[in-house]
């Protein structure tokens, strides 16, 4: 009998059945996702390469789930600066993740990229071949060119996750169902396939029309600019470390280059020369201040407000995920909360580590957009009539800013935020120009300098002394890095590049027990904090940045602030005494405001924060409070508010920062080995990582 599951016609079912081809009917992203249109619905790839509009299609339908949920889901903590909150301590998977706590055998291994990232590139080998065949021109070089950057970013994505992954760069149904390795192909050098689709990209970016061109006027599609910064990004990689193996003998598992030097220079110079064609093309900037808002501020406010006229000048590429066939859940991952109101109950996942909250130097603008020390919660319990407010934290549950809900625009359904999702930025060409630069030099150059120098003018931080040896230059493109792409799910993956995860972890991991201590560089960090009380506005586009908050040092403020009434009788003149303190620190304040003091280092349920914001009006309930996991706000920060040890979150019990870190293991994931949808289950020829 014959096998009809190894046929073509199946095989092309298989994987066009669940493909969505999208027509090309509108391309203003201001008003209306491009990739949100109906469906294409012929199954038949020949006919569709017959004509260059259907083919276009094709090619367009190709972004649909280049990212998948889990790459900021789970993989978007972890990298020292944000990290997972939610429940469930050891046996959530998020939490394991973001401390490289897993294994084969559970469920908290990371499968869904590798599966979608297949799906993708078989959908992009069907259009390359059916491109090749037809006749040449200006669109068809250019669509042909599209769909191989697409491509080779769905390969750097298995790359940067699993390491050496299997190569397939035919479409199924010309392959031959009879060879082994078509179905169950083995694992691939990383080098091979890297040095294929760099080869790709540099063809690419001849033919791929530059922004604002006839068909190509959205960042929502690759244009030059974004094929020029994802060469540039990728031939990093391909020139950086990572965990390499010998793969006959599955031993020696490492951290390093790839052992051809010659072709590490020539990468770094295939990133600089892409990097440079960006900056000397003159048409990508930085957002600069603008409306009364920080040049960062603007960029992620309009960013999230779907403004793209004005971020379009350093988004070079972000992913379409507006409308009801491409709504995603990103943004409701990484924001500051709500307990409900006008955004819904939305728990924030993720929180940021307060030794990167921190690390800013004073004046940097980033750090309030990137970080946030509020939750959006209730005064009282959350019924028609209350009052919502912009709720204080403290150092064990500051939060991620860039995406917060406030600033979005209204979303179609509570778990889809109607948010784009980021992928390149003018800054970070401008830093990867600083780091070739470093590199290919022997140390910083004038032309380097001055793009880390745009970064930091734009964020306030100019001042800032730059490095002059080449071992300090990149260690402050490493800081630089932190500091401007906090939740852009990258920074993981380039400390690993870069050779710095490691030490970063054990950095982070000393800087937070040092916070905790109060001791090192954390000595006089504030203790107590007073908030001023702030209602939230409840509509979409609110543009409210940052609670207003004093820090408390001196030691008679201290004793007011912690002298907290238990009886409501006496709220009125401790509310008296806290306006006082505000006005003695400059603060205009009026006999209706209201203040209530943290202590920082304390959990945010603490009895004393809670009873302090019950001055402010907070009741019951509400003052101990809020929407994100408790097993990071209900613990305190410091060791002496923690009786002496510190919390589990911070170190101990088998818990703590990065618990499950072991250099030369986990620095790239293995293949899932459990059930059926499983790599290493459905793939007899995967060989495992080492070490699992």
């Amino acid at each position: 009998m014959k096998n009809i599951y190894n046929t073509p016609i199946f095989l092309r079912k298989l994987v066009i059945l669940p493909s969505i081809f999208v027509a090309v009917l509108a391309m203003n992203s201001c008003s209306e996702d491009f990739l949100d249109q109906p469906a294409y619905n012929s199954l038949d790839t020949e006919s569709v390469f017959k004509n260059i509009d259907t083919a276009e299609m094709f090619v367009l339908g190709c972004y649909r789930g280049i990212v998948p949920t889990e790459m900021y889901y789970q993989l978007g903590a972890g990298d020292t600066v944000t990290h997972s909150s939610e429940d469930g301590s050891t046996n959530n998977s998020k939490y394991n993740i973001a401390n490289y706590q897993y294994d084969a055998y559970t469920p908290n291994t990371v499968t869904g990229i590798y599966s979608a990232m297949y799906a993708v590139i078989e959908r992009t080998n069907i259009a390359v071949s059916g491109l090749s065949k037809m006749e040449a021109s200006t669109k068809r070089d250019a669509l042909l060119a599209e769909v191989k950057a697409i491509r080779a970013f769905c390969y750097y994505n298995l790359i940067r996750v699993y390491g050496d992954v299997p190569s397939v760069f035919k479409p199924l149904d010309e392959m031959d169902p009879n060879d082994p390795n078509t179905l169950y192909p083995k694992r691939t050098s990383r080098d091979e396939i890297y040095d294929r689709i760099i080869a790709d990209l540099q063809e690419s970016v001849v033919n791929i029309p530059n922004f604002g061109q006839s068909g190509y006027a959205t960042t929502e599609r690759l244009t030059k600019q974004g094929a020029n910064a994802l060469l540039a990004r990728i031939a990093l990689y391909a020139a950086g470390y990572s965990l390499r193996w010998d793969l006959n003998t599955g031993s020696g598992a490492m951290m390093s280059r790839r052992s051809d030097n010659s072709r590490v220079q020539q990468l770094y110079q295939i990133a600089d020369n892409a990097c440079a064609a960006i900056i000397n093309g003159g048409t990508n900037t930085l957002v600069q201040a603008q409306g009364g808002k920080s040049g960062f501020e603007a960029l992620w406010f309009n960013f999230c407000q779907r403004k793209f006229s004005v971020t379009n000048s350093e988004i070079l590429w972000q992913v379409a995920e507006y409308g009801a066939n491409t709504n995603s859940a990103f943004g409701v991952y990484a924001n500051e909360g709500s307990r409900g109101g006008t955004y819904g109950s939305r728990k924030a996942l993720q929180f940021i580590l307060p030794s990167y909250y921190l690390s800013f130097n004073q004046g940097d603008t980033r750090r309030d957009v990137s970080c946030t020390s509020y939750s959006v919660y209730f005064l009282n319990n959350g019924s028609a009539g209350d009052t919502w407010v912009n709720a204080g934290t403290t150092f064990s549950c500051i939060l991620s800013g860039k995406f917060r809900m406030g600033w979005c625009v209204a979303p179609q359904a509570a778990d889809a935020r109607n948010l784009n999702i980021p992928i390149l930025r003018y800054a970070d060409v401008l830093l990867m120009y600083a780091e070739t630069q470093n590199y290919l030099n022997g140390g910083p150059t004038a032309a380097g300098t001055s793009a880390l120098m745009q970064v930091r003018n734009r964020a306030g931080i100019g001042a800032i002394p730059v490095p002059s040896g080449q071992q300090a230059f990149e260690a402050a493109i490493v800081q630089e890095r932190k500091w401007e792409f906090a939740g852009e799910f990258n920074l993981r993956t380039d400390l690993i590049r870069m050779n710095r995860l490691a030490s970063e972890i054990d950095a982070t991991r000393q800087a937070m027990k040092n916070l905790s201590n109060k001791t090192g560089a954390y000595a006089n960090t504030p203790v107590y904090r007073l908030y001023k009380l702030e209602k939230n506005a409840q509509v979409y586009g609110d543009p409210f940045l940052a609670l207003k908050y004093i820090d408390i040092t001196s030691p008679a403020e201290i004793a007011v602030i912690t002298n907290v009434p238990t009886s409501s009788t006496g709220f009125a003149n401790y509310q008296t005494a806290l306006r006082a303190i505000a006005v003695a620190h400059g603060q205009a304040t009026t006999t209706d405001d209201k203040w209530y003091p943290a202590n920082m280092f304390q959990a945010y349920n603490s009895t004393f924060n809670s009873n302090a914001k019950r001055t402010a009006g907070f009741i019951g309930a509400a003052a101990g409070q809020l929407q994100i996991g408790s097993i990071i706000y209900t613990k305190p920060t410091g060791s002496a508010e923690n009786g002496g040890t510190y919390p589990n979150w911070i170190e101990g019990g088998g818990d703590g920062l990065f618990y499950g870190f072991v250099p030369n293991k986990t620095e790239l994931l293995p293949f899932a080995a459990q059930s059926a949808g499983h790599p290493l289950v459905d793939n007899p020829n995967l060989s495992q990582l080492p070490g699992y």
